[in-house]
């Protein structure tokens, strides 16, 4: 395994934020402890695993994408939707054996993948899972659902096992990066992610039946007072990547709590905005990948984070 996956547990520098922290005795910014079962096995949070409905139409299809949602994240979004989970303790532990356990339940129910929604804090033992379910016969792609706040050499060790990414990119600007997700270097360690996801992956592959069978997905979700910043972000992947990628241009911004210090983080994404974002993917000729519509958000599309299904 990569550099950072070597020392993830005594001195952790797994994740771009290198806290450098024993995960046995102590958390993270990721706010993640690693345990291990009465056999010594390593044991990670997860919080559902469970079809989903709600991703982009070449992940979901008609039967739904097997997401399994871990616990933690070393990201801190202010508006974070997910915060039960993200900073939270909410789920169960699992070891590799059965989390591999989990993903070979969600192929019997039709699972059209297994999405791994924010595993990069928890990556050696969900690398031991995938390898695991795979030689036990799970036949269907890996999805890796990620912030984009990930290092390069914790992907490389993804190489040959994850067969889409659905990243996002979130920013272009350091001073927002840092406001709302605490995270100033974050546009920088994004793009680079990027530019490693598409190297491994080459350029998106759909199937006969409308389902990505390999390829990379990016993620923007405009937010309140953001549009100039948007529309940077869609020219850089547009002029980066053309229609090797897909990209989906999300409206479902949602405001879970009160901020007090960015008030505009308060209210939901007006339609005035989404529209000139999405008029400006139009105008740069950006046609592969998706938008939704300004009813795809609210509280009711954030599942329940209650160990269903592991």
């Amino acid at each position: 395994m990569e550099g950072s996956i070597a020392k993830w547990m005594s001195e952790c520098v797994l994740c771009p934020r290198e806290c450098k922290v024993d995960r046995r005795r102590m958390e993270g910014v990721c706010r993640t402890v690693i345990k291990t079962d009465e056999n010594g096995k390593e044991m990670i949070p997860a919080a559902r695993a469970a079809l989903h409905f709600g991703e982009e139409p070449c992940i979901s299809g008609k039967n739904g994408s097997g997401a399994v949602f871990f616990t933690g994240c070393g990201l801190k979004c202010r508006f974070c939707q997910n915060i039960d989970i993200s900073r939270g303790r909410a789920g169960k532990y699992v070891t590799a054996a059965a989390l591999s356990d989990v993903f070979l339940r969600l192929e019997e129910q039709g699972a059209e993948n297994i999405n791994l929604v924010t595993a990069g804090h928890v990556l050696p033992v969900v690398i031991k899972a995938i390898e695991h379910a795979r030689s036990r016969g799970l036949s269907i792609p890996f999805v890796y659902n990620t912030s984009a706040y990930e290092k390069k050499d914790a992907l490389l060790s993804l190489e040959g096992l994850v067969d889409v990414y659905l990243p996002d990119l979130k920013t272009l600007s350091p001073i927002i990066a840092k406001r709302f997700f605490g995270a100033q270097d974050y546009p920088e360690v994004a793009k680079t992610a990027i530019e490693e996801m598409v190297r491994q992956t080459g350029s998106t592959l759909l199937g006969e039946d409308g389902m990505i069978k390999k390829g990379v997905v990016v993620r923007h979700m405009v937010m309140p007072g953001c549009v100039s910043d948007s529309k940077k972000v869609l020219e850089y992947l547009h002029e980066t990547y053309g229609d090797n990628i897909m990209i989906s241009v999300l409206s479902q911004y949602t405001p879970v709590r009160t901020d007090e210090k960015y008030p505009v983080l308060n209210r939901r994404l007006r339609a005035c905005e989404y529209r000139m974002v999405t008029d400006h993917a139009a105008d740069i000729g950006i046609s592969k990948g998706y938008m939704q519509s300004m009813e795809s958000s609210g509280e009711d599309f954030i599942p329940a984070f209650d160990g269903t299904g592991l």
